[in-house]
């Protein structure tokens, strides 16, 4: 099944070093999908940019000049909630992953990605497929994770989600996609939809990965 966006893909490039950038864009628009509607290298005019063009993927640097990508990253969704950020680094040590997924990243390329690697992560976040492998981000928050020692205190934050909202995050822990998980579930794709926004909502998070940290954190599901 063809999961790439039937509309165009509108990227905001952040990135401070001009010919990367110009680079980034020439690669992107060799694609008839994909249209790059802005360009910003500093962390504050990524969020005006943001604000004013509703970019649906922002393909941005790690480091910026005037903050860290984390943090204008947190920006840029106040500005365009629905934008889905993928993260371009050279840096890919577990302490950055980890603040990309805090982030709400749903993707994170090395330096060394080819242009095709860009295109199809691109596309794949823009249909809001998470691209950061769960065994990676599992390892990555195992030494930071919150032990609930008290067993009554974890079933009474359990009890605050229903056994299906409890199903549907370990399957989305498990790395699969929305019609998987519907099939798996035997419910329609836009019901498992429904379900992840409640859980996106309860658990005060911005994304699906974000939220299968966020219960794997405070002992909801295993990882």
């Amino acid at each position: 099944m063809n999961r790439f966006p039937k509309t165009p893909v509108r990227v905001l490039i952040v990135q401070d070093h001009p010919l990367l950038a110009s680079a980034i864009a020439r690669i992107l628009e060799t694609e008839e999908d994909l249209i790059v509607c802005g360009v910003a290298r500093r962390g504050d005019e990524a969020a005006t940019v943001a604000a004013r063009e509703k970019p649906t993927v922002v393909l941005m640097d790690f480091r910026l000049p005037d903050s860290s990508g984390p943090a204008a990253a947190a920006d840029i969704k106040l500005a365009a909630p629905n934008a889905a950020i993928v993260f371009h680094s050279a840096d890919d040590s577990e302490a950055s992953l980890l603040d990309a997924i805090d982030a709400g990243a749903i993707a994170y390329l090395t330096k060394s990605a080819t242009a095709d690697q860009i295109i199809e992560a691109v596309r794949k976040a823009a249909v809001g497929e998470v691209l950061i492998p769960v065994e990676l981000f599992a390892k990555a928050i195992a030494r930071q994770r919150k032990v609930f020692t008290d067993e009554q205190a974890r079933r009474k934050l359990s009890a605050q989600f229903t056994p299906r909202e409890l199903e549907v995050l370990r399957l989305l822990a498990e790395g699969h996609e929305t019609a998987t998980l519907a099939g798996r579930l035997g419910i329609a794709p836009h019901t498992v939809e429904w379900h992840v926004r409640h859980l996106i909502e309860k658990l005060g998070v911005h994304s699906k990965l974000q939220a299968v940290i966020a219960a794997a954190r405070m002992g909801l599901i295993e990882i």
